[in-house]
């Protein structure tokens, strides 16, 4: 019985932020984190 085994190597290119970038990924987080801690807290209240 004979195994062929295909390898194959892919490069994933590391994109580089701006500040810019960095900024809004930045500010969406923290709004993100904002609404899923306010979402908590009406959970909590009303249930």
């Amino acid at each position: 019985m004979t195994l062929n085994l295909i390898f194959v190597t892919v490069t994933i290119k590391r994109i580089k932020k701006t500040r810019e970038q960095r900024q809004h990924d930045e500010e969406v987080f923290r709004l993100y984190e904002e609404i899923s801690a306010k979402r908590a807290e009406f959970q909590i209240r009303n249930f």
